[in-house]
């Protein structure tokens, strides 16, 4: 029920590897906002691209933002 309300939305991490709750709730907390996991895919309330991009690569992954 996003209602027009910008998100940041992270896909393509692989769910048997990475306890995505747990990355969430990090995620969270960095980026001040709610969230949640729907369908593999991580929903953050607003536009975090930055922070979440940051995050990520500092953990090793390898981020392509649209």
């Amino acid at each position: 029920r996003r209602y027009g309300k910008t998100m940041t939305i992270i896909e393509g991490i692989n769910e048997k590897t990475t306890d995505m709750k747990s990355l969430v709730s990090k995620l969270k907390s960095i980026c001040a906002s709610g969230g949640t996991v729907k369908d593999g895919k991580i929903e953050l309330q607003g536009d975090h691209r930055e922070k979440v991009k940051k995050y990520l690569e500092e953990l090793g992954y390898t981020v392509k933002m649209s």
